[in-house]
């Protein structure tokens, strides 16, 4: 079986990172962190005139149709450059909520917006420091009507619309809320890397839509999106990686580039293997969303996993090999483990996604 991207998929992925490079993403998230916007919005604009918005929305609802693989080499050269702009919120998961949704209307109204970049979709779905689960989930559903407060909603401050996880009866489904609509009140809240805003959001019996009414459809958009997450992790761990290698042959001590060292030459290859083994589990996950394998629950929770892991040991390894420079406030180095901390603990934890696939092996094992 091949897992190896298409031509015209590898050529997408280097004309993103170009124009990315081109862009200076980077020193963008810079600006964004030291600054009092939220996001980037030249970025941004020049993100959808790229169309890397539409890139998975069917081209009845305005998108592009081209399909999930090219969205995966998307996200991981988003995440090698640390754009600062709601592309995961919008991409990964409202629009695929909306996607995967019953309601034709909505994707009517929705799909097209989210293609051209003038809707920005957020996802609430966390309530407090434990993770959200079938039981625990107290916002809810009542005659139209959405009660309840969400924390740690990412892009929250600057979404046009919400799609959040509340309870209906005995079930757990998710439902779109018009960020126009009364009864919504939407707080700033501070995070380890203000390169990526969030907010804590509260709705006082504001209307909603219903869009999935089953708890299962939510741990199914989790999947899906953990995947798009997993390669945008990858990027920012290749990233760390050769940024540690490039000062690393650079930097002279005792007459000799440090990366002859045997402790730098270490930690390099323990980031490669880490890179490379998210890497293989990324194009696992991949191969699962792009063709809706019944195994899409264990792939996602694998690639989740080892791309959280690769990313924190090459981020946190990047500042080791730039010695006492890399923890200076000049240096990228702490964008990009602001960045890894952020994204870890994005749709769940490590320990979470753990969790999912231990559960997901146990279940395939009993079949």
């Amino acid at each position: 079986m091949n897992f190896e991207f298409s031509a015209d998929q590898m050529q997408l992925k280097d004309i993103a990172r170009k124009f990315l490079e081109k862009e200076e993403a980077v020193k963008s998230a810079r600006n964004v962190l030291e600054g009092e916007d939220s996001y980037d919005e030249n970025l941004w604009s020049q993100i959808i005139e790229m169309g890397f918005t539409a890139t998975a929305i069917p081209e009845e609802y305005g998108g592009l149709g081209l399909g999930y693989l090219e969205l995966c080499v998307i996200a991981e050269e988003l995440g090698r450059s640390l754009a600062p702009t709601p592309f995961s919120s919008s991409v990964y998961l409202a629009t695929e909520a909306i996607l995967h949704g019953n309601d034709e209307s909505v994707k009517e109204a929705f799909l097209p917006g989210l293609a051209t970049g003038d809707k920005i979709g957020a996802f609430a779905h966390s309530e407090s420091n434990t993770a959200p689960t079938e039981t625990n989930i107290a916002c809810t559903y009542q005659d139209g009507t959405l009660s309840g407060t969400k924390i740690a909603v990412v892009d929250g401050d600057i979404a046009d619309f919400f799609v959040v996880s509340a309870k209906n009866g005995s079930s757990v489904g998710l439902y779109l809320v018009d960020g126009s609509s009364s009864g919504i009140d939407v707080s700033q809240q501070p995070t380890l890397d203000p390169s990526r805003s969030h907010a804590s959001v509260s709705f006082d019996s504001a209307p909603c839509t219903e869009l999935k009414s089953d708890w299962s459809d939510v741990l199914n958009l989790l999947d899906r999106a953990a995947v798009l997450f997993s390669f945008e992790q990858l990027g920012g761990a290749e990233a760390c990686m050769d940024m540690a290698k490039d000062y690393a042959m650079g930097r002279y001590a005792f007459g000799r580039s440090i990366a002859s060292f045997q402790a730098i030459k270490h930690k390099l290859a323990d980031m490669f293997i880490a890179v490379e083994l998210a890497r293989s589990n990324c194009y696992y996950g991949a191969w699962a969303l792009s063709t809706d394998a019944p195994e899409l629950p264990t792939a996602a929770a694998t690639a989740r996993v080892s791309a959280s892991q690769a990313y924190h040991e090459c981020s946190k390894e990047n500042i080791q090999t730039h010695g006492g420079m890399g923890f200076t406030w000049e240096f990228d180095c702490h964008l990009y483990y602001r960045r890894c901390r952020q994204l870890a603990a994005n749709i769940g934890s490590q320990a979470v996604w753990k969790d999912k696939l231990i559960s997901s092996l146990e279940r395939a094992n009993q079949i």
